[in-house]
């Protein structure tokens, strides 16, 4: 997929989890905070039209009481594959440091289509690519600190923060797996 490709694999999630017409699409973009991507029916109308282009999506007119027929798209074979294979990518720096919000989205659907294993050894990989990171940036900040702008300090100290913060989240996430699986055996 192209530039559009987080707006693309958060619509095939969304229909993976059940079909939906466009409308449907944009209103769960609306209300939660998937609405980062678009709800825009400038965004989602188009993003749909090439999936269905690409195979990856079927797009079906539903009868309904209305006036309005409803089309509403179902994720195809392939695109349940393409889908499976953006999920199933390995977490790299590059992704950590400039990709977070993907790296949240495709966790987001993780366990529903590849099950809580996958989720776990995600939740591992975005630890480990944490952990050697976030040292580099507090060397940086040590090393830069006194001599950068207020400002600028400030705001690299925010950013060391919240990749802390997603680190424990990460930890934290995993040992809820690890403890449910514990549960169930």
């Amino acid at each position: 997929m192209d530039n559009d490709s987080q707006l693309g694999f958060a619509l095939l999630g969304l229909v993976h989890e059940q079909p939906q017409s466009g409308y449907d699409l944009r209103k769960v973009f609306a209300s939660t905070a998937m609405g980062s991507f678009s709800d825009s029916p400038g965004a989602i109308y188009p993003a749909l039209a090439r999936l269905e282009k690409r195979g990856f999506v079927r797009g079906d007119v539903e009868e309904s009481t209305s006036l309005r027929k409803r089309r509403v798209f179902r994720i195809t074979p392939k695109g349940l594959a393409a889908f499976k294979a953006w999920l199933k990518k390995p977490v790299t720096r590059d992704d950590v440091i400039r990709r977070l919000g993907e790296l949240m989205l495709r966790f987001a659907f993780m366990e529903l289509v590849l099950g809580a294993g996958h989720a776990a050894g995600f939740l591992r990989q975005f630890s480990e690519e944490l952990s050697s990171y976030i040292p580099s940036l507090e060397q940086f900040l040590e090393a830069n600190g006194k001599k950068m702008p207020l400002s600028a300090r400030l705001a690299l100290e925010c950013g060391v923060m919240e990749y802390d913060a997603r680190l424990k989240w990460a930890k934290s996430s995993l040992a809820i797996y690890e403890q449910r699986k514990r549960d169930q055996s």
